[in-house]
């Protein structure tokens, strides 16, 4: 009877360690930096808008998900459009950002190619801390140049 209880955990512990996907996975990240990150990656490299949602406050995720198309919101709310970029954070301020608990401004360095032309850009947002943990995109600032 116990050999059998523990092979069906066995088996339950496996079959909801499938349904993990890596949109859930994104949803997991405790960083708002690496969050920053997963955000843009999941617009502009993956072409995701469900995944970018994800991790964005419920007024910006509605938003984000009424354009339906990952180009649409590149083009509409951020006004940069990329075929595969790389992004990196700004690593500064991370010490100021500790004696802020639970807010976070983050900015970003773009650097990638849209139809062969070499783009740069910077973008900053404004995370905050929800659930748990949880960082989320809050706010898409105004842009700092």
């Amino acid at each position: 009877m116990l050999k059998n209880n523990i092979i069906i955990l066995i088996i339950i512990s496996l079959l909801s360690a499938c349904g993990t996907g890596e949109e859930k996975e994104i949803t997991k990240i405790n960083n708002p930096e690496l969050v920053a990150v997963a955000f843009f990656n999941a617009l502009y490299n993956e072409k995701d808008t469900q995944k970018a949602a994800s991790v964005c406050a419920p007024k910006l995720a509605s938003l984000i998900l009424h354009y339906q198309s990952s180009k649409a919101v590149a083009r509409h709310l951020f006004n940069m459009s990329y075929d595969h970029v790389e992004i990196k954070p700004d690593t500064s301020g991370v010490k100021i950002r500790k004696q802020f608990k639970n807010k976070a401004v983050i900015t970003l360095y773009f650097n990638g190619y849209y139809q062969n032309e070499h783009l740069k850009d910077v973008k900053r947002l404004h995370l905050i801390q929800i659930d748990g943990g949880k960082w989320v995109i809050d706010k898409i600032l105004k842009d700092p140049f």
